[in-house]
Protein backbone atom coordinates (compact mmCIF):
# COMPACT_ATOMS: atom_id res chain seq x y z
CA UNK A 1 0.00 0.00 0.00
CA UNK A 2 1.35 3.49 -0.80
CA UNK A 3 0.84 6.74 0.94
CA UNK A 4 -2.85 7.91 0.59
CA UNK A 5 -1.63 11.14 1.82
CA UNK A 6 0.23 11.76 -1.31
CA UNK A 7 -0.83 14.24 -3.98
CA UNK A 8 0.59 11.54 -6.69
CA UNK A 9 -1.96 9.36 -6.07
CA UNK A 10 -5.06 11.33 -6.49
CA UNK A 11 -7.58 9.86 -9.11
CA UNK A 12 -9.89 11.63 -10.36
CA UNK A 13 -12.97 9.22 -12.19
CA UNK A 14 -12.59 11.30 -14.66
CA UNK A 15 -9.24 11.43 -15.11
CA UNK A 16 -6.29 9.78 -16.99
CA UNK A 17 -6.14 6.73 -14.63
CA UNK A 18 -9.59 6.11 -15.70
CA UNK A 19 -8.92 6.31 -18.95
CA UNK A 20 -6.05 4.36 -19.15
CA UNK A 21 -7.96 1.44 -17.87
CA UNK A 22 -11.14 2.34 -19.92
CA UNK A 23 -9.73 -0.10 -22.29
CA UNK A 24 -10.26 -3.13 -20.14
CA UNK A 25 -13.79 -1.57 -19.19
CA UNK A 26 -14.92 -1.29 -22.62
CA UNK A 27 -14.00 -5.06 -23.38
CA UNK A 28 -16.00 -6.14 -20.25
CA UNK A 29 -18.60 -3.65 -21.51
CA UNK A 30 -19.08 -5.07 -24.69
CA UNK A 31 -18.15 -8.66 -23.84
CA UNK A 32 -20.42 -11.45 -25.90
CA UNK A 33 -22.10 -8.36 -27.26
CA UNK A 34 -22.07 -10.41 -30.20
CA UNK A 35 -19.60 -13.80 -30.92
CA UNK A 36 -18.80 -14.93 -34.43
CA UNK A 37 -19.23 -15.49 -36.90
CA UNK A 38 -21.08 -11.71 -36.10
CA UNK A 39 -24.39 -12.61 -37.92
CA UNK A 40 -27.75 -12.34 -36.60
CA UNK A 41 -29.08 -16.06 -37.75
CA UNK A 42 -26.23 -17.43 -35.64
CA UNK A 43 -27.21 -19.95 -32.78
CA UNK A 44 -24.48 -18.10 -30.70
CA UNK A 45 -26.03 -14.58 -31.36
CA UNK A 46 -29.89 -15.40 -30.63
CA UNK A 47 -29.57 -15.17 -26.61
CA UNK A 48 -27.38 -11.91 -25.64
CA UNK A 49 -26.57 -9.91 -23.36
CA UNK A 50 -24.77 -12.74 -20.39
CA UNK A 51 -22.96 -10.35 -17.93
CA UNK A 52 -23.63 -8.10 -15.71
CA UNK A 53 -27.56 -7.71 -16.04
CA UNK A 54 -29.63 -5.84 -13.75
CA UNK A 55 -33.10 -5.91 -14.36
CA UNK A 56 -36.31 -4.58 -13.01
CA UNK A 57 -36.77 -6.58 -9.15
CA UNK A 58 -40.05 -7.63 -9.66
CA UNK A 59 -39.13 -9.27 -13.36
CA UNK A 60 -35.69 -11.16 -11.95
CA UNK A 61 -37.27 -12.28 -8.90
CA UNK A 62 -39.98 -14.10 -10.70
CA UNK A 63 -36.88 -16.32 -12.75
CA UNK A 64 -36.24 -17.71 -9.70
CA UNK A 65 -34.06 -17.31 -7.10
CA UNK A 66 -30.18 -16.32 -7.35
CA UNK A 67 -27.15 -17.38 -5.47
CA UNK A 68 -25.65 -14.92 -3.63
CA UNK A 69 -21.97 -15.08 -5.02
CA UNK A 70 -19.81 -12.50 -6.94
CA UNK A 71 -20.95 -14.20 -10.06
CA UNK A 72 -22.17 -11.81 -12.54
CA UNK A 73 -23.37 -13.85 -15.38
CA UNK A 74 -26.99 -14.02 -13.84
CA UNK A 75 -29.90 -11.97 -14.06
CA UNK A 76 -30.64 -10.01 -10.43
CA UNK A 77 -31.95 -7.03 -9.52
CA UNK A 78 -29.08 -5.49 -8.02
CA UNK A 79 -25.01 -5.28 -7.38
CA UNK A 80 -22.74 -4.32 -4.80
CA UNK A 81 -19.13 -4.00 -4.32
CA UNK A 82 -17.32 -3.77 -0.95
CA UNK A 83 -13.35 -2.65 -0.63
CA UNK A 84 -11.20 -2.01 1.22
CA UNK A 85 -9.19 1.42 1.80
CA UNK A 86 -6.94 3.59 3.51
CA UNK A 87 -8.26 7.02 3.68
CA UNK A 88 -6.94 10.52 4.91
CA UNK A 89 -8.71 13.39 6.13
CA UNK A 90 -10.89 15.28 3.78
CA UNK A 91 -11.10 12.10 1.43
CA UNK A 92 -13.41 11.93 -1.51
CA UNK A 93 -14.66 9.33 -3.14
CA UNK A 94 -15.56 9.06 -6.67
CA UNK A 95 -17.71 6.54 -8.39
CA UNK A 96 -18.43 5.89 -12.20
CA UNK A 97 -21.16 3.39 -12.79
CA UNK A 98 -21.05 2.43 -16.70
CA UNK A 99 -23.83 -0.27 -18.35
CA UNK A 100 -25.64 -0.48 -21.46
CA UNK A 101 -29.00 0.18 -22.32
CA UNK A 102 -30.33 -1.63 -25.26
CA UNK A 103 -32.68 -0.32 -27.92
CA UNK A 104 -34.31 -1.82 -31.16
CA UNK A 105 -33.18 -1.07 -34.43
CA UNK A 106 -36.30 -1.71 -36.55
CA UNK A 107 -36.32 -2.10 -40.53
CA UNK A 108 -39.96 -0.57 -42.22
CA UNK A 109 -40.48 -0.77 -45.86
CA UNK A 110 -42.23 1.92 -47.41
CA UNK A 111 -45.13 1.56 -49.63
CA UNK A 112 -46.30 3.74 -52.86
CA UNK A 113 -49.19 5.30 -50.67
CA UNK A 114 -45.98 6.45 -48.14
CA UNK A 115 -46.87 4.21 -45.65
CA UNK A 116 -44.16 2.11 -43.47
CA UNK A 117 -44.64 -1.69 -42.51
CA UNK A 118 -41.72 -3.45 -40.39
CA UNK A 119 -40.20 -6.01 -42.09
CA UNK A 120 -37.34 -8.71 -40.87
CA UNK A 121 -34.84 -7.42 -43.46
CA UNK A 122 -34.56 -4.66 -46.75
CA UNK A 123 -32.05 -4.25 -49.39
CA UNK A 124 -30.92 -0.46 -50.30
CA UNK A 125 -28.52 0.81 -52.72
CA UNK A 126 -26.81 -2.74 -52.63
CA UNK A 127 -26.80 -2.94 -48.75
CA UNK A 128 -28.82 -5.05 -46.92
CA UNK A 129 -30.81 -3.57 -43.20
CA UNK A 130 -32.10 -5.90 -40.81
CA UNK A 131 -33.75 -5.71 -37.55
CA UNK A 132 -31.99 -6.50 -34.65
CA UNK A 133 -31.35 -5.07 -30.89
CA UNK A 134 -28.20 -2.77 -30.30
CA UNK A 135 -27.07 -1.13 -26.99
CA UNK A 136 -25.58 2.25 -26.43
CA UNK A 137 -23.40 2.95 -23.64
CA UNK A 138 -24.25 5.35 -20.70
CA UNK A 139 -22.48 5.95 -17.74
CA UNK A 140 -23.01 7.97 -14.47
CA UNK A 141 -20.81 10.26 -12.16
CA UNK A 142 -20.87 10.27 -8.42
CA UNK A 143 -19.10 12.63 -5.85
CA UNK A 144 -19.48 12.80 -2.28
CA UNK A 145 -17.21 13.16 0.45
CA UNK A 146 -16.24 10.45 2.79
CA UNK A 147 -17.20 11.82 5.82
CA UNK A 148 -20.91 12.47 4.57
CA UNK A 149 -20.81 8.82 4.25
CA UNK A 150 -19.67 7.64 7.44
CA UNK A 151 -22.44 9.89 9.00
CA UNK A 152 -25.06 7.75 6.79
CA UNK A 153 -25.42 6.47 3.24
CA UNK A 154 -26.03 8.31 0.48
CA UNK A 155 -28.70 8.10 -2.30
CA UNK A 156 -28.56 8.41 -5.62
CA UNK A 157 -31.10 8.29 -9.06
CA UNK A 158 -29.89 7.65 -12.14
CA UNK A 159 -30.42 6.09 -15.43
CA UNK A 160 -31.03 6.58 -18.88
CA UNK A 161 -33.84 8.29 -21.66
CA UNK A 162 -36.04 6.42 -23.70
CA UNK A 163 -36.29 8.01 -26.90
CA UNK A 164 -36.80 7.26 -30.71
CA UNK A 165 -35.05 7.93 -33.52
CA UNK A 166 -35.55 7.57 -37.32
CA UNK A 167 -32.95 7.25 -40.10
CA UNK A 168 -34.42 7.06 -43.66
CA UNK A 169 -32.59 4.75 -46.29
CA UNK A 170 -31.32 5.02 -49.63
CA UNK A 171 -33.91 5.65 -52.59
CA UNK A 172 -37.01 6.49 -50.41
CA UNK A 173 -37.36 2.55 -50.01
CA UNK A 174 -38.14 2.64 -46.13
CA UNK A 175 -36.63 3.33 -42.79
CA UNK A 176 -34.69 2.30 -39.54
CA UNK A 177 -36.41 3.12 -36.39
CA UNK A 178 -34.66 2.87 -33.14
CA UNK A 179 -36.54 2.71 -30.33
CA UNK A 180 -35.44 3.23 -26.80
CA UNK A 181 -37.38 2.43 -23.08
CA UNK A 182 -36.23 4.31 -20.29
CA UNK A 183 -33.94 2.93 -17.65
CA UNK A 184 -34.23 3.68 -14.01
CA UNK A 185 -32.14 2.98 -11.36
CA UNK A 186 -30.28 3.61 -7.59
CA UNK A 187 -26.74 3.75 -6.66
CA UNK A 188 -26.28 3.79 -2.62
CA UNK A 189 -22.84 4.18 -1.11
CA UNK A 190 -22.02 3.95 2.41
CA UNK A 191 -18.79 3.55 4.12
CA UNK A 192 -17.77 2.83 7.76
CA UNK A 193 -14.60 3.51 9.62
CA UNK A 194 -12.67 0.05 10.76
CA UNK A 195 -11.40 -0.40 14.43
CA UNK A 196 -7.64 0.26 14.92
CA UNK A 197 -4.43 2.66 13.34
CA UNK A 198 -3.93 3.50 9.83
CA UNK A 199 -7.48 5.30 8.43
CA UNK A 200 -9.04 1.98 7.49
CA UNK A 201 -12.53 2.08 5.90
CA UNK A 202 -14.62 -0.14 4.35
CA UNK A 203 -16.70 1.58 1.33
CA UNK A 204 -20.26 -0.03 -0.22
CA UNK A 205 -21.08 0.79 -3.58
CA UNK A 206 -24.84 -0.91 -4.32
CA UNK A 207 -26.27 -0.63 -8.01
CA UNK A 208 -30.34 -1.65 -8.02
CA UNK A 209 -32.87 -1.41 -10.98
CA UNK A 210 -35.69 0.78 -10.00
CA UNK A 211 -37.63 0.37 -12.58
CA UNK A 212 -41.71 -1.10 -12.21
CA UNK A 213 -42.98 -1.25 -15.52
CA UNK A 214 -41.90 -4.86 -16.25
CA UNK A 215 -44.22 -6.98 -15.30
CA UNK A 216 -43.05 -10.92 -14.52
CA UNK A 217 -44.09 -12.51 -16.88
CA UNK A 218 -42.92 -10.59 -19.76
CA UNK A 219 -40.42 -12.62 -21.64
CA UNK A 220 -36.19 -12.11 -21.72
CA UNK A 221 -35.92 -10.65 -24.94
CA UNK A 222 -38.54 -7.79 -23.96
CA UNK A 223 -37.54 -6.97 -19.88
CA UNK A 224 -33.78 -6.83 -20.93
CA UNK A 225 -34.88 -3.84 -22.76
CA UNK A 226 -35.78 -2.47 -19.39
CA UNK A 227 -32.48 -3.55 -17.64
CA UNK A 228 -29.01 -2.07 -17.06
CA UNK A 229 -26.50 -4.55 -19.04
CA UNK A 230 -22.95 -5.19 -18.12
CA UNK A 231 -22.84 -2.88 -15.18
CA UNK A 232 -19.56 -2.49 -13.91
CA UNK A 233 -18.04 0.51 -11.72
CA UNK A 234 -14.81 2.65 -11.25
CA UNK A 235 -14.07 3.84 -7.47
CA UNK A 236 -11.41 6.13 -7.06
CA UNK A 237 -11.22 9.72 -5.36
CA UNK A 238 -8.79 12.00 -3.48
CA UNK A 239 -6.74 10.40 -0.43
CA UNK A 240 -7.69 7.12 -1.18
CA UNK A 241 -5.36 4.02 -1.20
CA UNK A 242 -7.36 0.70 -2.05
CA UNK A 243 -6.96 -3.14 -0.73
CA UNK A 244 -6.43 -5.62 -3.07
CA UNK A 245 -9.14 -7.98 -2.95
CA UNK A 246 -7.35 -11.33 -4.33
CA UNK A 247 -4.28 -11.12 -2.43
CA UNK A 248 -3.95 -7.97 0.28
CA UNK A 249 -1.23 -8.01 2.72
CA UNK A 250 -1.16 -10.17 5.38
CA UNK A 251 -2.11 -7.23 8.58
CA UNK A 252 -5.66 -6.65 6.80
CA UNK A 253 -6.51 -9.51 5.42
CA UNK A 254 -9.34 -10.50 7.61
CA UNK A 255 -10.80 -7.36 6.94
CA UNK A 256 -10.57 -7.88 3.16
CA UNK A 257 -12.32 -11.42 3.91
CA UNK A 258 -15.19 -9.32 5.66
CA UNK A 259 -16.20 -7.76 2.40
CA UNK A 260 -19.39 -8.84 0.73
CA UNK A 261 -19.44 -8.59 -3.40
CA UNK A 262 -22.40 -9.56 -4.88
CA UNK A 263 -22.38 -10.44 -8.68
CA UNK A 264 -19.57 -8.38 -8.96
CA UNK A 265 -15.84 -8.38 -8.05
CA UNK A 266 -13.39 -5.88 -7.48
CA UNK A 267 -9.85 -5.81 -8.76
CA UNK A 268 -6.93 -2.72 -8.76
CA UNK A 269 -7.16 -1.25 -11.88
CA UNK A 270 -4.56 1.10 -13.99
CA UNK A 271 -0.36 1.10 -14.28
CA UNK A 272 1.26 -1.92 -11.91
CA UNK A 273 1.30 -1.34 -8.69
CA UNK A 274 -1.02 1.38 -8.33
CA UNK A 275 -3.38 1.45 -5.68
CA UNK A 276 -5.50 4.21 -6.30
CA UNK A 277 -8.40 2.74 -9.07
CA UNK A 278 -11.14 0.11 -8.60
CA UNK A 279 -12.43 -2.01 -11.38
CA UNK A 280 -15.40 -3.71 -10.06
CA UNK A 281 -16.43 -6.12 -13.36
CA UNK A 282 -19.35 -8.69 -13.34
CA UNK A 283 -16.37 -10.68 -15.30
CA UNK A 284 -13.57 -11.75 -12.90
CA UNK A 285 -10.50 -10.09 -13.68
CA UNK A 286 -6.86 -10.29 -11.78
CA UNK A 287 -5.28 -7.25 -10.22
CA UNK A 288 -4.24 -4.36 -12.83
CA UNK A 289 -6.01 -6.32 -15.98
CA UNK A 290 -4.72 -5.04 -19.10
CA UNK A 291 -5.62 -5.12 -22.89
CA UNK A 292 -2.96 -7.46 -24.54
CA UNK A 293 -0.90 -5.16 -26.61
CA UNK A 294 -1.38 -7.49 -29.75
CA UNK A 295 -4.62 -7.06 -30.00
CA UNK A 296 -5.60 -4.93 -32.65
CA UNK A 297 -8.96 -4.37 -31.57
CA UNK A 298 -11.93 -5.76 -29.45
CA UNK A 299 -13.66 -8.94 -30.87
CA UNK A 300 -16.18 -8.91 -28.05
CA UNK A 301 -15.34 -12.76 -27.16
CA UNK A 302 -12.18 -13.31 -24.30
CA UNK A 303 -12.23 -16.13 -24.04
CA UNK A 304 -11.14 -16.94 -27.72
CA UNK A 305 -7.85 -16.66 -28.79
CA UNK A 306 -7.62 -13.28 -31.29
CA UNK A 307 -5.74 -15.27 -33.86
CA UNK A 308 -7.83 -17.72 -34.01
CA UNK A 309 -11.13 -15.44 -34.37
CA UNK A 310 -9.36 -13.36 -36.86
CA UNK A 311 -8.26 -16.20 -38.98
CA UNK A 312 -12.23 -17.29 -38.85
CA UNK A 313 -13.70 -13.85 -39.70
CA UNK A 314 -11.04 -14.29 -42.87
CA UNK A 315 -12.88 -17.37 -44.16
CA UNK A 316 -16.35 -16.53 -43.57
CA UNK A 317 -17.85 -16.74 -47.44
CA UNK A 318 -19.08 -13.21 -48.82
CA UNK A 319 -22.61 -13.65 -48.35
CA UNK A 320 -21.60 -14.27 -44.73
CA UNK A 321 -19.80 -11.15 -44.18
CA UNK A 322 -22.56 -9.15 -45.66
CA UNK A 323 -25.13 -10.44 -43.61
CA UNK A 324 -22.49 -9.70 -40.30
CA UNK A 325 -22.25 -6.26 -41.81
CA UNK A 326 -26.10 -5.97 -41.84
CA UNK A 327 -26.13 -7.19 -38.07
CA UNK A 328 -24.51 -4.25 -36.35
CA UNK A 329 -21.80 -1.21 -37.08
CA UNK A 330 -19.72 -3.31 -34.15
CA UNK A 331 -19.94 -6.17 -36.21
CA UNK A 332 -18.91 -4.29 -39.55
CA UNK A 333 -16.33 -2.99 -38.22
CA UNK A 334 -14.89 -6.13 -37.22
CA UNK A 335 -14.84 -7.25 -40.65
CA UNK A 336 -13.85 -4.60 -42.27
CA UNK A 337 -10.58 -4.73 -39.64
CA UNK A 338 -9.98 -8.48 -39.85
CA UNK A 339 -10.05 -7.56 -44.07
CA UNK A 340 -7.88 -4.81 -44.37
CA UNK A 341 -5.31 -6.00 -41.35
CA UNK A 342 -1.54 -6.09 -42.48
CA UNK A 343 0.43 -9.42 -42.87
CA UNK A 344 2.66 -7.59 -39.62
CA UNK A 345 -0.28 -7.17 -37.39
CA UNK A 346 -1.23 -10.16 -38.01
CA UNK A 347 1.79 -11.82 -37.29
CA UNK A 348 1.81 -10.25 -34.03
CA UNK A 349 -1.25 -12.22 -33.40
CA UNK A 350 0.44 -15.51 -32.94
CA UNK A 351 1.48 -15.02 -29.52
CA UNK A 352 4.11 -13.38 -27.02
CA UNK A 353 6.05 -14.89 -24.26
CA UNK A 354 5.13 -13.03 -21.20
CA UNK A 355 7.65 -14.57 -18.79
CA UNK A 356 10.99 -16.68 -18.90
CA UNK A 357 10.30 -17.70 -15.30
CA UNK A 358 12.05 -21.09 -14.23
CA UNK A 359 9.93 -23.73 -13.23
CA UNK A 360 12.28 -26.17 -10.77
CA UNK A 361 15.52 -28.49 -12.16
CA UNK A 362 15.11 -30.23 -15.52
CA UNK A 363 15.49 -33.65 -13.65
CA UNK A 364 12.43 -33.28 -11.50
CA UNK A 365 10.01 -31.30 -13.83
CA UNK A 366 7.68 -32.80 -16.18
CA UNK A 367 8.95 -31.68 -19.89
CA UNK A 368 5.75 -29.40 -20.85
CA UNK A 369 6.92 -27.77 -17.63
CA UNK A 370 9.94 -26.81 -18.87
CA UNK A 371 8.62 -24.46 -21.87
CA UNK A 372 8.05 -20.94 -21.34
CA UNK A 373 4.41 -19.96 -21.38
CA UNK A 374 3.34 -18.57 -24.64
CA UNK A 375 0.10 -16.97 -25.24
CA UNK A 376 -1.91 -15.78 -27.50
CA UNK A 377 -3.36 -12.22 -27.65
CA UNK A 378 -6.64 -12.19 -26.27
CA UNK A 379 -8.78 -9.53 -25.88
CA UNK A 380 -8.28 -9.42 -21.73
CA UNK A 381 -4.39 -10.45 -21.09
CA UNK A 382 -4.16 -13.19 -18.40
CA UNK A 383 -7.99 -13.08 -17.17
CA UNK A 384 -9.74 -16.42 -17.57
CA UNK A 385 -9.57 -18.27 -14.35
CA UNK A 386 -7.50 -15.46 -12.42
CA UNK A 387 -9.76 -16.33 -9.00
CA UNK A 388 -10.96 -19.82 -9.03
CA UNK A 389 -12.24 -19.64 -5.12
CA UNK A 390 -14.25 -16.99 -4.95
CA UNK A 391 -17.79 -18.40 -5.43
CA UNK A 392 -18.56 -17.53 -2.14
CA UNK A 393 -21.74 -16.57 -0.92
CA UNK A 394 -21.47 -13.35 -0.04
Amino acid sequence: MSDPDRKSGDTRVAGSAVEEACAVADAVLYEGYLLYPYRRSSGKNRVRWQFGVLAPRAWAEAQGPVAPSVSGSVESWQQQTEVLLRACPGAVVRVRVRHLQTQHRAVERRDEQGTYTPVDSLEAAGAVHLSFDEAVPRETDLVVPLDELLDGKREFAFGAPGGQQTEPLPDGVGRLVRRRRPLEARATLTAERLPGPGGLHRLRVRIENTGRSTPPETRREEALRDALIATHTFIGGEGLAFFSSIDPPEEVAAQVRDCRNLHTFPVLAGAEGSDDLVLSSPIILPDHPQVAPESPGDLHDAAEIDEILTLRTLLLTDDEKREARATDPRAARIVDRVETMPPEVLARLHGAIRSLAPSGSAESAPPDRLRAESTGADALDGRAGAVPDLEEAS
